[in-house]
């Protein structure tokens, strides 16, 4: 199936909407944020002033969103450069093994690589996540085991 993979712009706001509630599902989430909330979410993290983050999206033949790729960029990484952060892969599953993830890590690397100052591309998966760790080792990207994440709730501080 062939695919347009390319920025996200304001006209796809619902459609990213949804899917972000089609990703919770996926996950496992069984409650969900009112669909205007995420659509104000979308808005204000995508286009915002200043935007807090960057997407591609996956268009599929009917022109409807099959997928994204969430990201930004962080500063600093190694010496006084800076990454790309992937915080969200995603593919429908009528999509999934079609190489459609793959053209968006190799998109994401040549974003990454076009902007002066970005030395490297991350992002993080579970350790238990089988099928996202498979997705990644035949692309040729090698774990790094060097980093403990934490994490606090802030609805709790």
């Amino acid at each position: 199936m062939s695919v347009t993979i390319r920025p996200a712009d304001k006209g796809d706001i619902l459609a990213l909407a949804e899917l972000i509630e089609e990703i919770e599902r996926f996950y496992g989430s069984t409650q969900f944020q009112p669909l205007a909330e995420r659509q104000s979410q979308v808005e204000q993290a995508l286009f915002g002033s200043p935007p807090m983050a960057s997407a591609l999206v996956v268009e599929d033949q009917t022109g409807g969103l099959a997928g994204l790729a969430a990201y930004s960029f962080l500063w600093p990484a190694a010496g006084s450069s800076h990454s790309l952060f992937l915080k969200e892969l995603y593919v429908r599953d009528t999509l999934r093994r079609q190489g459609v993830g793959a053209q968006l890590t190799k998109e994401l690397q040549t974003l990454a690589a076009a902007r002066p100052g970005c030395s490297r591309v991350e992002w993080m998966t579970d350790r238990d996540n089988a099928e996202a760790r498979a997705f990644y080792k035949p692309l040729g990207f090698a774990e790094f085991d060097g980093k403990i994440i934490y994490r606090v709730d802030t609805s709790t501080t």
